[in-house]
Formats: C-alpha cells, sequence, structure tokens
C-alpha cells in the first residue's frame, strides 16, 4: 500500500487540516509549498468565495493542493460542482455524508479523502470508491468524535485496504512516527500549523496557542456536537449553561459568530478558540516549512529507540 506522499505527489506525508475561516489559500499554498498538500476549508462560504482562493492558491503555488467542503454547508451541492469545473485535484470531505458526490468527483478523476470518526464509515466510503481516509481522534480541535486517535488507527486500517491517515494530536516527528506504528500512511496536522507566520489567524490567537499548558483545552458543545476549544471566559461560561439546563437558544446566542471573533478579531473573552490537546506541545511561532521540516527530519532515528532483549 502507497504512502500519502506517493498518492497525492508531494514531498512529504502530512496533509493540512481544512479549518473553517482558517485554512485560505495563503495557509493552503504555504504548505503545499513547504512540501505538504495545502486546503482551502470552504466552511461556511458560498462557491464564489472557494473559486477565488482556488484561483489566489494558484497563483502562490505551483504544487498540488486540494479544497475540504464541509457538507453540511448549505452551500455543499455547489461547491461539489464547482470542484470538478475548476479541476481541482483533490477534496476532502468533514460534517456529513460524502458518498452522493463520490461517483461525480470520481468519474472527474478527483482524489477523494473522506474525514472519518469511525470504522464503520470507513468502510462505506471505502465501498463507495474513497482513495483514502482521514482517521481523526477527539484530541483534535473543533468538531469532534468519540474515539481516540491511539485507539482508532489501527482498527480502521484493519478495517480497509485503503490508506488511513491519521488526525489529531500530531504536532512533531514523535507523533508521525506513533501514527506510522499504528498502521497509518500519513497525518494531517492542524493546530500546529496555528502558530505560524504564514497562518491567517489574529496574533492574539496565536500567543494563546503558544502559551497554552496540556490541560488548556476543553470541550464544549452538545452530545451530538462535541466541540474542542482552548478555555477561556466564553467556553466556560457555555459550559456552565450547559450544566445549568440552559436552551438550544440560549447556547446558540452565546456561540453566535463566536469563531470568528477568535480568527478575526483575536476577542480573547468572547471568541472560540478551536484548537487541540496537542497546543501544550507547540511553544513557538514558526514558519510552515519549519514546521514540516521538523516533523519528518530524522523520524525515522526514532526506530532506534525499539529494542528486544
Amino acid at each position: 500500500m502507497y504512502n500519502i506522499n506517493e498518492l497525492l505527489g508531494i514531498k512529504y506525508p502530512v496533509i493540512q487540516g481544512g479549518m473553517a475561516n482558517i485554512a485560505t489559500a495563503e495557509l493552503a499554498s504555504s504548505v503545499s509549498n513547504a512540501g505538504g498538500l495545502g486546503l482551502i476549508g470552504a466552511g461556511g462560504n458560498d462557491a464564489a468565495w472557494v473559486r477565488k482562493e482556488i484561483e489566489k492558491c494558484r497563483q502562490l503555488t505551483d504544487k498540488p493542493f486540494g479544497v475540504n467542503i464541509m457538507l453540511m454547508s448549505p452551500h455543499a451541492k455547489d461547491i461539489a460542482q464547482l470542484l470538478i469545473e475548476e479541476k481541482v485535484r483533490v477534496v476532502t470531505t468533514g460534517a456529513g455524508n460524502p458518498v452522493p458526490y463520490m461517483a461525480a468527483w470520481k468519474e472527474a478523476g478527483m482524489i477523494v479523502i473522506p474525514v472519518i470518526p469511525s470504522a464503520k464509515l470507513a468502510m462505506r466510503v471505502a465501498q463507495a470508491g474513497a482513495d483514502a481516509v482521514i482517521a481523526e481522534g477527539m484530541e483534535a480541535g473543533g468538531h469532534i468524535g468519540r474515539s481516540t486517535t491511539m485507539a482508532m488507527i489501527p482498527q480502521i486500517v484493519d478495517a480497509v485496504s485503503i490508506p488511513v491517515i491519521a488526525a489529531g494530536g500530531i504536532a512533531d516527528k514523535r507523533g508521525v512516527v506513533a501514527a506510522f506504528a499504528l498502521g497509518a500512511k500519513g497525518v494531517q496536522i492542524g493546530t500546529v500549523l496555528l502558530a505560524t507566520k504564514e497562518c491567517p489567524v489574529h496574533p492574539n490567537f496565536k500567543q494563546m496557542v503558544v502559551d497554552a499548558s496540556d490541560v488548556d483545552t476543553m470541550v464544549t458543545g452538545s452530545d451530538k456536537a462535541p466541540v474542542r476549544v482552548l478555555k477561556n471566559p466564553m467556553a466556560v461560561k457555555y459550559a456552565d449553561l450547559v450544566k445549568s439546563g440552559a436552551s438550544f437558544e440560549e447556547l446558540e446566542h452565546l456561540t453566535l459568530g463566536s469563531l470568528k471573533k477568535a480568527v478575526f478579531e483575536g476577542d480573547l473573552e468572547n471568541g472560540s478558540f478551536m484548537a487541540g490537546q496537542i497546543a501544550g506541545l507547540v511553544h513557538e511561532i514558526r514558519t510552515v516549512k519549519e514546521v514540516l521540516d521538523d516533523m519528518f527530519k530524522e523520524a525515522d532515528s526514532y526506530k532506534e529507540s525499539i529494542r528486544i532483549l
């Protein structure tokens, strides 16, 4: 079975997460230029916005890149068609069922890599023609599932014959080696890229990631839609409202626009700073190239630490 860099034609077997409002052409092109696969995160934006970002990304890099579609978006159908028209090479999907779109994408020659939270869904998309899957553990930032990366990856590897990409809790070469030891053929990263010079988030967001410890994230949201964020007054207030039995409307009012407040305004009080548990391992703001080079530099040397007596 091939590694992800062989499938995608990239230097390193690493994909950038499709983070809504963060994964713009600027970040995607930086990751692609550094040897990974950059992704434009469509998020809740419409097809016109995605088209402009694709055009911009093509001006910034001649390397492969892709687009992530959030399938629960009202614009998902239009964006799915746009990717065919624009001849985008790679699509990753999340927050919904990609199967209805996959036949058209495959007919157009696209590489399709859904994000999945379980072996059952991995098998379903594999049967529908997925080229690989991204298995994301609950250590990740943003919307999460219920299984941990370490428990999930080997089970999904055993369940499907296509490559599995590990995501959630990976920020350095140790995480890469662990993912490959579990059977993954590549990794997806997000949180570690928040603290890069090329990432378009507000400086306050970057500093929160750098200052975070291993216990500075928490999970908010309902049981059906848990979200991992960095602790701040808004996140704590949300948790308190949930405990007090607040209505869905009250919770929605509190979080309305909170991600944009974090990303664009750096609002430390009211923003939703989505980040994974691995934030405690990020200690400085670097370039994307420095992150990727360090992540794979001499990674094989860790194999030497294994001894059987």
